[in-house]
């Protein structure tokens, strides 16, 4: 899978079957990971992870999703994002490290990304050690019927709780896995999620700013191996785009393989503050083009 395009004006139940199949279609040669996957999406207790976890960050902060359908949607980012560098011979620290291989890189970035917004159910104060807290139990289940050596199921664990523990970049991450977790997370800044808590009264920038952003694209970059394209219908957008995923993409340890693009719409009635920016590969800042 060398793209995956997120087409938000969407209802939600089609985002579930768009985002299970690209999932699907992305773990076909990777048995294992799509073993883990199939048991996490069957899981009654991940499910009632994600739904309080959206019920206290929507209903009673008034923030963007932080449900199913992020943990879908940032799951499907994840596996074309280590695809993408997979095939560019970038090695995830899973196999550098010794403890696995392809396959278990993809099963950790996938159940690593899907699980980790579910400790906002507690709170979103600290929810990042909420939800390692509370991925452990599953993870534990999951690993036991995929992995016989106890030895190697505590070893993947471990990577999967420091990309869970880490994805909102306090502390920094430190491993392949983690950084495409963080990143996966952040390229959900559509106005899919913003629609609700909008919808719901909550008229902040960060509301609004995700109302301006139509769509999302990850590909194959020119001259890195990642290009995640924002197209936006209002320069307001670049507030996600900033804030959001470019903090992730520059304090991971991918920054050097990821490029982001933000464009808004031509022809469309924006008075466009800016019309195009993209992130300098290897600096930390924006360039006009």
């Amino acid at each position: 899978m060398n793209e995956r395009t997120v087409q938000v004006a969407q209802p939600k139940a089609k985002l579930y079957v768009e985002a299970d199949l690209a999932i699907r279609e992305g773990l076909q040669r990777y048995p294992k990971a799509l073993a883990a996957y199939e048991m996490l999406s069957s899981d009654p207790e991940a499910r009632g992870h994600w739904d309080m976890a959206n019920y206290i960050t929507v209903r009673k902060l008034g923030y963007n999703d932080h449900g199913r359908v992020h943990a879908l949607l940032t799951g499907a980012a994840s596996v074309t994002i280590l695809q993408l560098l997979a095939d560019h011979g970038i090695k995830p620290d899973v196999i550098e490290s010794g403890v696995g291989d392809l396959d278990d890189a993809f099963l950790v970035v996938l159940l690593s990304t899907m699980l980790h917004d579910i400790g906002n159910q507690v709170h979103r104060v600290r929810h990042e050690a909420f939800s390692v807290m509370l991925a452990m139990p599953i993870l534990d289940r999951i690993l036991e019927k995929v992995y016989r050596d106890p030895e190697q199921r505590t070893e993947l664990r471990a990577f999967m709780l420091h990309a869970i523990h880490c994805h909102d970049l306090e502390p920094e991450p430190l491993t392949i896995e983690a950084g495409i977790t963080a990143v996966a997370d952040g390229t959900d800044i559509t106005k899919g999620r913003g629609r609700k808590a909008f919808a719901l009264g909550s008229v902040d920038i960060h509301s609004i700013s995700a109302l301006a952003v139509d769509e999302v694209q990850i590909l194959k970059g020119e001259r890195v191996p990642v290009e995640i394209r924002v197209v936006m219908n209002n320069s307001a957008g670049i507030f996600q785009v900033e804030e959001v995923l470019t903090k992730k993409v520059l304090r991971s340890p991918i920054r050097d393989y990821v490029t982001v693009i933000a464009s808004t719409h031509d022809g469309e009635h924006d008075q466009r503050i800016i019309q195009r920016v993209r992130l300098h590969e290897t600096e930390p800042r924006f360039r006009l083009d």
